[in-house]
């Protein structure tokens, strides 16, 4: 067997479960950095010029501007990364979550690391060479495939280690996801203006930087994942009673059904508006601080339009600070919301986002008419974390719903929700913004009725919420299907489908093992995270002063 063949990956007697967490979260913590690639567009934009960009002459067609080498690259042509990053990140989660299962989560965060990373230095080359096709390629289309299956590589693994605590498990991974851009944005940042010179602005050098130590961090973390042998649980740990009204089944659906079951698809609304409404607030959320509240944020009775450009800086800077305020809490409501739902049940959860979530998008308006700039912060905070909250609990969703076999690949498939709601939710808050300011309605009062259509999607995500039933039988495997994909994912079980490891071997697995290797582990992803958490909070300081 080779290294990356998943029999390989099975874990023995006296290896600890909390070892597979910081696996996750050293692949998750890298690909996360998708989030803050914006960090790059500014410096990129002035390539060629270096101090100003140089601008293409109206000559130049689309197509002619992507082969120049002359002229600086408009910011809008960048942001283009940022599409293909989600685009593909749920297509090819969707397209290969079922290799997924059957080759193992060693083999996917191993092509990940390659993807990820190797489309890292394919955008170096292109910025080195000025191709920007070279970057859309790169990070944009093979960096999206590696985010896809990195961001899907360990949900399947860690649900089937912690049954017991299914949400907690799936939220310490995609937590990482939404820290990567804390670590990563910072670390660019530090990079750039190392490399910056009279002749470069430090983009590609950095890219490089990046793409090496993320490939260490990334293959680590797949080289360190291991599955529990069929038939594992935890010690003490009874799986619920089976019955026919359960939210929590105890059978399996293959991936190759869900398409025309109808559990799936009100999940998928529930993920899609719960995120296009997300979205919309993170998207605005700087742009609506500044202009709904204007002088009010320097202790000043003056509308945004009426502020010199000196004072404009003051409450952009305060505004910065604002949007790294919300992106912890995007972070922590990942782990937060998805462990409470451990107790609280998968749908009763995402009752509490649609509902508690409608009255805060309703209250925004309120809060933004009265300069209450306290509980407006505060309404986008929890906003943000049930935000983060829902992607972190939709894994234990599915497993909860279509059993445990095949969660990956069914979550794979979940995320072109993810792809929709990237699109949907910037169009909609976008495009009525400008609608509103065309109409000539104050800056400060545009924000409203594009609040109201968000607290709307809430309502239609609710809807779907409560209509999610237990899965019909006729949908799930037979036993003899069961074994059948059991075979094919290399599960090592019987002729009539028994466990082969004996009963004192596997009660030694799952906890034990060496606690030095336990602690650096944990220290390996720690360490960093508290390192960009820092960064952010000095930079949040400012919100407060």
């Amino acid at each position: 067997m080779g290294l990356l063949d998943k029999e390989r990956t099975i874990a023995g007697p006296g290896f600890n479960r909390w070892l597979v967490p910081p696996a996750a979260l050293a692949i998750h913590l890298c690909i996360g950095m998708a989030y803050g690639f914006s960090v790059f567009w500014l410096p990129l934009s002035k390539a060629i010029g270096i101090k100003e960009s140089v601008a293409c002459g109206k000559e130049l067609g689309f197509f002619a501007e992507i082969f120049a080498t002359h002229c600086d690259w408009k910011i809008s042509m960048l942001g283009w990364i940022y599409t293909m990053f989600f685009v593909l990140l749920g297509t090819s989660a969707a397209i290969w979550g079922g290799w997924l299962e059957h080759v193992g989560p060693r083999k996917a965060g191993f092509v990940s690391a390659l993807c990820w990373c190797g489309g890292l230095l394919i955008s170096a080359f292109g910025v080195y060479h000025h191709q920007i096709w070279l970057m859309w390629l790169g990070s944009g289309v093979i960096g999206g495939v590696g985010l896809g299956l990195g961001y899907i590589s360990p949900v399947s693994t860690l649900i089937k280690w912690f049954p017991d605590r299914r949400g907690m498990a799936t939220g310490m991974a995609i937590m990482g996801f939404g820290g990567g851009a804390l670590i990563g944005s910072p670390l660019a940042d530090k990079l750039m203006k190392h490399f910056a010179s009279d002749v470069s602005v430090g983009v590609w050098q950095t890219f490089v930087v990046m793409a090496l130590i993320y490939f260490v961090f990334m293959m680590a973390g797949a080289f360190a994942y291991r599955i529990p042998p069929t038939g594992w649980k935890p010690a003490g740990w009874t799986p619920p009673a089976a019955s026919n009204n359960t939210m929590i089944t105890q059978n399996h659906v293959h991936v190759s059904k869900v398409w025309g079951i109808p559990q799936f698809w009100l999940v998928w609304l529930v993920l899609c508006l719960n995120v296009s409404a997300g979205i919309g607030v993170i998207g605005m959320a700087s742009p609506m601080l500044q202009e709904v509240f204007g002088g009010h944020l320097l202790g000043i009775n003056v509308k945004f339009t009426e502020l010199s450009p000196e004072q404009k800086g003051a409450i952009a800077a305060i505004a910065a600070g604002f949007t790294g305020l919300i992106s912890l809490f995007n972070i922590g409501g990942r782990f937060v919301w998805a462990s409470c739902s451990d107790y609280l049940g998968r749908k009763s959860t995402y009752v509490v986002f649609f509902v508690l979530g409608f009255v805060l998008y309703v209250s925004l308006s309120w809060s933004g008419a009265a300069g209450s700039v306290a509980l407006f912060v505060a309404a986008v905070c929890l906003i943000l974390s049930m935000y983060g909250g829902g992607f972190a609990t939709v894994p234990a969703y599915l497993a909860d719903l279509f059993g445990t076999q095949m969660v990956g690949a069914i979550h794979g498939r979940l995320l072109t929700a993810w792809a929709t709601a990237g699109i949907l939710g910037p169009v909609v808050v976008n495009y009525m913004r400008e609608y509103q300011l065309g109409l000539g309605m104050p800056r400060e009062s545009v924000y409203s009725t594009t609040m109201y259509i968000l607290a709307g999607m809430l309502v239609l995500g609710l809807l779907c919420n409560l209509m999610v039933r237990p899965i019909a039988a006729k949908h799930f495997m037979t036993p003899e299907e069961l074994a059948r994909e059991k075979q094919l994912a290399h599960e090592k079980t019987a002729a009539n489908g028994s466990v082969t490891i004996a009963a004192e071997d596997m009660a030694r697995i799952g906890s034990g093992g060496n606690p030095l290797l336990l602690v650096l582990s944990w220290a390996a992803v720690i360490i960093p995270l508290v390192w960009g958490i820092s960064i952010t909070l000095q930079k949040s300081a400012v919100l407060f002063k």
